[in-house]
């Protein structure tokens, strides 16, 4: 059996570290998902609620904000709840993130020694071109 997630999506709004009793990171929030849509039609999104963990969630705190373009791989999980108010039982539905990457590049030109290591942000201008194609090759 699998539950696998694959998401991409904006942002809604700054995440948040917090600690559970025990001093474990863990943050929620969630993200603006495109759906698709036909020519004509009016652009549609569904809001997915996130939850990361531990170095994850450190991560995502760290380096993404409101308005962020996030990849997200996990699993969707179920939480059951009495509503406060109502006192009637609830179900949430929660994508747990095991991992999270950036989908764009960053915007505002920070310098790349902010960035987590091996992310780069160097200019087009500074790759060279490759040398023209070999007829060699077996593909």
């Amino acid at each position: 059996m699998f539950n696998l997630v694959v998401l991409t999506g904006r942002l809604t709004a700054d995440p948040e570290l917090r600690y559970t009793a025990n001093n474990t990171p863990v943050t929620s929030f969630s993200i603006a998902v495109s759906r698709r849509y036909k020519a004509g039609e009016e652009a549609q999104a569904d809001f997915i609620n996130i939850v990361a963990w531990r170095q994850t969630a450190e991560f995502v705190t760290k380096y993404f904000q409101k308005g962020s373009m996030i990849g997200i791989e996990g699993s969707i999980q179920t939480r059951r709840y009495v509503d406060k108010d109502t006192g009637k039982n609830r179900t949430a539905f929660e994508v747990i993130a095991n991992n999270v990457q950036f989908v764009e590049s960053k915007r505002d030109g920070a310098a790349a020694a902010e960035a987590p290591a091996g992310f780069s942000n160097a200019p087009a201008g500074d790759f060279t071109a490759m040398a023209e194609a070999d007829d060699d090759l077996p593909f």
